[in-house]
């Protein structure tokens, strides 16, 4: 009987500590398919719903830089509620925007420019930051 009562607490314990592990993850999104866009959005919306401590990121360059301009995005309205929630960030490659020609006033209101999107990938893996790459 102790034993089973000393498995149990370890396994309780561990669950605990398992689920006070902070929900932190870097999306790293390359793509212009609006199918990856959209699931990227998707993923982002049900990890929030699902972890009301989660906090997100994506990192945007190359060619998925229409995600995020407000006049070419497919998922603009989505984007705009998940930075509304506070938990979520949108951040766009400087060095993109400018090999691209494309303004900060082109972005949807709230997304940032960082200088170079792979440099904010590595700095959040760097500080223990989950990496999903959006891919199908």
């Amino acid at each position: 009987m102790k034993t089973l009562v000393s498995l149990l607490l370890i396994l309780f314990s561990t669950a605990a500590v398992a689920q006070s592990v902070p929900y932190k993850v870097v999306f790293d999104l390359t793509s212009k398919d609006p199918a990856n866009h959209q699931a990227v959005v998707r993923q982002a919306k049900s990890i929030l719903d699902g972890r009301p401590d989660a906090q997100l990121e994506v990192a945007i360059y190359s060619e998925a830089l229409p995600f995020v301009c407000a006049e070419k995005s497919t998922v603009k309205p989505e984007v705009e509620a998940l930075l509304k929630t506070g938990r979520m960030k949108f951040k766009v490659c400087g060095e993109t925007m400018k090999r691209k020609q494309v303004n900060t006033s082109e972005l949807i209101t709230g997304v940032e420019v960082v200088p170079d999107a792979i440099y904010e990938i590595l700095t959040r893996q760097k500080e223990g930051w989950g990496y999903i790459k959006v891919a199908q």
